[in-house]
């Protein structure tokens, strides 16, 4: 199991420029990255057991964080 934050300027690179341009204008990606980025910091501190929690809990979160991935990924390829 990793303990890395799964960072979204490290997990698309060559987007960083882009998607800070749609968190200024696009207020339904803005909150996907909010989002993302909640969900994100949760399951990094249950993984590092900062703020624990069961693991079905920790596997929803972490689904949930790969839908908002998924959902961000479809943004950034239009």
């Amino acid at each position: 199991m990793s303990h890395t934050p799964h960072e979204l300027a490290e997990e698309f690179p060559d987007h960083v420029a882009q998607m800070s341009a749609l968190k200024q204008s696009d207020a339904h990606f803005a909150k996907l990255f909010d989002s993302y980025h909640e969900i994100n910091r949760t399951v990094h501190r249950a993984e590092t057991n900062v703020a624990p929690m069961d693991s079905l809990a920790e596997t929803d979160l972490r689904k949930q964080r790969a839908a908002l991935k998924d959902e961000i990924w479809a943004y950034l390829q239009n």
